[in-house]
């Protein structure tokens, strides 16, 4: 696992994507924060949620190569033949993505410590907003691996990726259009941004941390039976 780790984080830096990714998250979070910060306001959690959506179009950029562009070079054969288990391909995958994705955070380090010389802030809400950040991109990229796991073609899974993140992210909008009960319920509850808030309100919620881990899980065995699929076909 740990050679495929190194194999894919080095890809992302030796092409512009993983450049372009990290150099996304940076403009929006420093425009936030300088928006934030000018209004005198020290929420670093709202600078942190404020890019729920940019991640809706971001992970899939870091996903939609992962096991679709294996495919289309026909190097997958070689991958899939080799002594690591497809379960450590797939997780060294995972967390190359999620690795670039949690990078994309770091300037908000700079920001809390700026915000800290001014005025003091609860270093637990900072850190829970992250967290639950973190969770909800490893939940996301899983979905977007798993898509790129049915394709050959990057951009038709950077495409359903998307389209799958908005549903995923923003199911609470569903519970409106719906007048059934069970059904808007149902889908406020797996809402994504519904999890997320949790975090952003200085609040651990096991049950929040546990769904995004589960969602995370989930897909990640799915990708694998997805290649194990492709191995015997």
């Amino acid at each position: 696992m740990t050679a495929i780790f190194k194999r894919e984080f080095k890809a992302y830096f030796s092409t512009p994507i993983g450049y372009i990714v990290l150099a996304v998250y940076f403009f929006f979070l420093g425009l936030l924060f300088s928006v934030s910060y000018s209004y005198g306001d020290p929420d670093i959690t709202a600078v942190i949620s404020g890019v729920t959506l940019i991640s809706a179009f971001a992970t899939p950029v870091l996903t939609m190569r992962l096991i679709s562009e294996d495919r289309r070079q026909k190097v997958d054969q070689v991958l899939i033949t080799s002594p690591v288990s497809l379960t450590g391909i797939v997780l060294g995958k995972f967390f190359a993505a999620l690795s670039v994705f949690a990078l994309g955070f770091a300037p908000t380090v700079i920001f809390r410590a700026i915000i800290g010389a001014y005025v003091q802030v609860s270093i637990t809400a900072y850190l829970y907003a992250l967290f639950g950040m973190i969770l909800l991109g490893a939940a996301l990229i899983s979905i977007g691996m798993f898509i790129s796991s049915l394709t050959e073609s990057p951009v038709i899974s950077a495409i359903l990726s998307i389209a799958v993140n908005m549903v995923v992210i923003y199911m609470t909008n569903f519970s409106q259009m719906t007048n059934n009960t069970f059904f808007a319920s149902l889908f406020e509850k797996m809402a994504f941004i519904d999890k997320y808030v949790s975090f952003t309100e200085n609040i651990f919620s096991i049950p929040d941390v546990v769904y995004f881990l589960s969602i995370a899980a989930a897909f990640v065995f799915l990708t694998v039976r997805s290649m194990e699929k492709k191995r015997w076909s």
